[in-house]
């Protein structure tokens, strides 16, 4: 598949209580790591599929969970997905020395986060 779903992302209002919630819930190791510019952020490892994280939401937005999408070029394909019709919600923002990632909202109002990867 050229664009496989990489990670899901759940940003909480309550980002301790998530934790406990779903390292409760399910059977996922959980590792915390402190990531410049966005604080404590829960690497979420679930052996065989597509991890993800946690990490707080940003103030006045509720609780939910976000799809990231690979892509080769992060700033293109944001372009791209403007000129159709998307609206950015974030633009093309690096991650560390891990990546590259941006927030759109496609036409139809689902919001979507894509991601290039720079580790090899």
């Amino acid at each position: 598949m050229a664009n496989p779903f990489v990670h899901v992302e759940l940003q909480s209002t309550d980002p301790k209580k998530a934790r406990d919630f779903y390292g409760r819930l399910f059977d996922w190791k959980l590792e915390d790591a402190q990531v410049p510019g966005f604080g404590t952020y829960t690497m979420i490892g679930v052996g065989d599929g597509t991890g993800g994280g946690m990490m707080a939401a940003q103030p006045g937005t509720p609780s939910h969970w976000l799809a990231y999408v690979n892509v080769d070029d992060v700033a293109s394909t944001t372009k791209k997905a403007k000129d159709l019709g998307a609206k950015v919600l974030v633009d093309s923002m690096a991650v560390a020395d891990m990546g590259k990632f941006s927030i759109i909202t496609d036409p139809t109002g689902a919001t979507l986060g894509l991601w290039q990867t720079t580790r090899k």
